[in-house]
């Protein structure tokens, strides 16, 4: 598949996603430019760490500003908190080049994937049912 193609379905199945798979895309998305990350530290390359960095701390600030505190009430404040969190932690490593706060990251962000994973698994068979 030549390159404008795939940008073409990539940009086809983000636009006819559900809400639910839109929030895996960006929780994907933060796992996999958290790892980049860490093996740019690794391989002590600041220019892909900065750029990896900057793009998981983009995906964890829009997830933070979608945030709907009226229907998500105590769960919306705790991910508020953490999303916070892992922003100081992305922030952290980029001036340090350490790689820990990342790593620390990539676990919550694990946790929280596998988390919502069950969750949009369960809203699927409960709709099945009603439906």
């Amino acid at each position: 598949m030549n390159k404008n193609a795939y940008q073409k379905y990539k940009t086809t199945s983000v636009q006819s996603a559900s809400r639910e798979k839109i929030l895996l895309m960006l929780y994907e998305g933060a796992i996999k430019f958290t790892k980049l990350a860490i093996k740019a530290i690794e391989e002590k390359k600041i220019a892909d760490r900065g750029m990896n960095i900057g793009r998981a701390f983009d995906i964890i600030m829009e997830l933070n500003n979608t945030l709907d505190h009226k229907v998500g009430g105590d769960v919306a404040v705790q991910l508020e908190q953490l999303y916070m969190f892992m922003m100081e932690q992305y922030t952290k490593a980029n001036i340090s080049g350490d790689v820990e706060p990342l790593k620390a990251n990539l676990k919550l962000l694990n946790t929280l994937y596998d988390g919502w994973v069950q969750a949009v698994e369960k809203l699927k068979k409960e709709t099945e049912k009603a439906g």
